[in-house]
């Protein structure tokens, strides 16, 4: 009888959605069941409320995890899964983390909440400087990019503010217990990514006991859709030296 896949748990960025991972998942497919939960106010689900926290968001996908998952996770995802790998220990396998903040400065912490000001002042105004954020620069699809724009665009306005103060705030909550978190893990961003920097991807590779940290030459903060075929390979890589210890 053929072994099970192993499952492979990804988890969206703020205001995207599961589709932000299609790229990914079909490279995965082959090897490994792949799960692609919207996170609680994204996608398919209904708005988040004001002071939603990241346990609430951690707990909203907490069904779709099953136990002994690879879990991954990109920008608030990254936050989502960290918290999961704390205080579920036994739903993740491993810990990846994408384009992931840790810890912020002072200076960093006031940059995020700038922008938040500015999603909350002008959202459309927000939604068109974080695509150039992301894309400008890049050889990305241009449909890829469309389709990016108009997630963003269909978020329920209050639901992202809400969802977005937990991205901008959850790393200083989270950053005393990321000791504790035992799993094998990998932290991985882009080489030219403004606000998940390369400092701060070596910055939780040293938080977490058993945590490599790669950097994607020339990638910016959408690195599962700008540099796909790079991103898994870091994954399945990571993964597979996991599974020959």
């Amino acid at each position: 009888m053929a072994a099970a896949k192993p499952t492979v748990v990804l988890l969206h960025g703020v205001g995207l959605d599961h589709t932000m991972w299609a790229p990914t998942a079909a490279l995965l497919a082959d090897r490994h069941t792949v799960i692609t939960p919207d996170l609680p106010g994204h996608g398919s689900r209904p708005p988040a409320t004001d002071g939603v926290t990241l346990a609430d968001l951690a707990d909203g996908v907490l069904d779709e995890i099953p136990v002994g998952s690879h879990l991954v996770g990109f920008s608030l995802g990254a936050l989502v899964a960290q918290h999961v790998a704390l205080h579920r220990p036994e739903l993740g396998a491993t810990l990846t983390s994408v384009s992931s903040v840790c810890d912020r400065t002072a200076e960093e912490r006031a940059s995020v909440l700038d922008r938040l000001r500015t999603a909350e002042a002008d959202f459309a105004a927000s939604a068109a400087a974080s695509l150039r954020r992301w894309y400008d620069g890049t050889d990305v699809d241009p449909v890829r990019v469309a389709e990016t724009k108009a997630t963003l665009l269909a978020n329920d306005i209050g639901s992202f503010l809400a969802c977005y103060r937990v991205f901008a705030t959850a790393d200083a909550e989270l950053a005393p217990d990321l000791a504790r978190i035992a799993i094998p893990a990998l932290a991985v961003t882009g080489e030219n990514d403004p606000g998940s920097t390369p400092e701060m991807t070596h910055r939780l590779a040293a938080a977490l006991p058993d945590c490599r940290a790669v950097v994607v030459s020339g990638a910016r903060h959408m690195l599962p859709v700008e540099r796909p075929e790079a991103f898994v390979d870091s994954l399945t890589t990571f993964l597979g030296a996991c599974a020959h210890v």
